[in-house]
């Protein structure tokens, strides 16, 4: 795909569009538009790569079409348990919309309307949630769901389990609480390794659905193992949008000189994405802004590949294709796209329903 541009002078916004092999054209968003003066730049950056797929997950836009509906139904304030996904202009925007986001259920009014992240939590947090007589919403993604209902049903035949994932990740700490006193995180083959288990007859391995697909298969073999007897849920742990995102930026690494992955510091899938790219030599670096982008990052690396983590939305990579365009803003963006995706998962019928009342 080409990126070429309309006549324009130095005073107009220039409306800039994608062109892909077969010659059709679609605007890019307002984002890429570029207030330059032309004469101010000589052609730095030469080629910009976008992967695709990359942001938003279905089980993001679940969660946060799922707080959409719940500010219909409840109005503000409306209670969420931690940040709904690891993004801060995600959360930001839904304080602005007048929703409180708190670590512990005791901070929220008894009789309050509550939506659980996309993360999932504890049977724990779910008791406290019920003895506080709180209204619950659940958001959280049905693949990290899938892996509670997992923990459940080895629980139920008394297995002993391993969970890879990371320590203190929310996701972890609501998996692990279906079987706390049965569960043991280990987080890299070298804790696989160390690791010591107490007697026990059956045992299970889960995941974290966010994890490096290699360093997850690493762990896996150590286990294995070790432990030759040990059972894996029938379906992998890691959700498909990790998988194809970690794919796709292996492509984009393989052809770039710098890899910009757009997300929080806080989440995993994106910092999982930079550490991808990292393995196989390319320079990678983690940035949620504009303002994050180094002067040398477009003098030094003529060929940029830019991608974001699932829960990191659009409007922030348009924001930053639209800082390297600033310097040259006759250089192509090509779209490296590795495969395509239609999962959806839709918010309960009731709650639907009931925020269209509301109408």
């Amino acid at each position: 795909m080409d990126l070429s541009s309309a006549d324009a002078d130095e005073s107009k916004t220039l409306p800039f569009k994608l062109q892909d092999s077969g010659g059709s054209q679609s605007w890019l968003p307002p984002a890429f538009a570029c207030l330059v003066n032309l004469s101010r730049y000589n052609k730095l950056v030469d080629k910009l790569l976008l992967a695709a797929p990359r942001g938003f997950c279905a089980g993001v836009a679940y969660a946060i079409e799922v707080v959409d509906l719940a500010l219909k139904i409840h109005g503000a304030p409306l209670y969420v348990r931690h940040a709904i996904v690891h993004n801060e202009w995600v959360v930001k925007s839904f304080e602005e919309r007048g929703v409180i986001f708190v670590e512990n259920i005791e901070e929220i009014p008894p009789n309050s309307p509550v939506v659980f992240s996309a993360h999932g939590v504890s049977p724990e947090v779910r008791q406290k949630s019920a003895a506080r007589q709180l209204t619950i919403i659940d958001a959280t993604c049905p693949l990290v769901t899938k892996v509670h209902n997992e923990a459940k049903r080895f629980a139920a035949k008394d297995y002993h389990f391993i969970y890879i994932g990371h320590q203190g990740h929310v996701e972890a700490e609501g998996t692990m609480g279906e079987a706390p006193d049965r569960m043991v995180l280990v987080e890299t083959p070298v804790d696989a390794e160390r690791l010591k288990l107490p007697h026990h007859e059956k045992l299970a391995v889960l995941t974290q659905t966010t994890l490096s697909v290699d360093e997850v298969q690493s762990t896996m073999e150590v286990l294995k193992r070790r432990f030759p007897h040990l059972e894996t849920p029938a379906k992998e742990d890691i959700c498909y949008a990790t998988t194809n995102r970690q794919g796709a930026v292996r492509e984009l690494a393989n052809l770039c000189d710098l890899v910009v992955v757009v997300g929080s510091r806080t989440s995993s899938n994106s910092n999982r994405l930079r550490e991808v790219a990292e393995s196989l030599g390319c320079d990678a670096f983690l940035v949620l802004s504009p303002d994050e982008i180094r002067p040398e990052w477009v003098r030094d690396y003529p060929i940029v590949g830019v991608t974001s983590g699932a829960s990191t939305p659009e409007s922030l990579v348009e924001s930053i294709i639209g800082k390297f365009l600033e310097a040259n803003p006759g250089a192509p963006v090509e779209i490296l796209e590795t495969v395509k995706e239609d999962v959806k998962f839709l918010p309960p019928r009731n709650l639907i329903q009931l925020a269209m009342a509301q109408s």
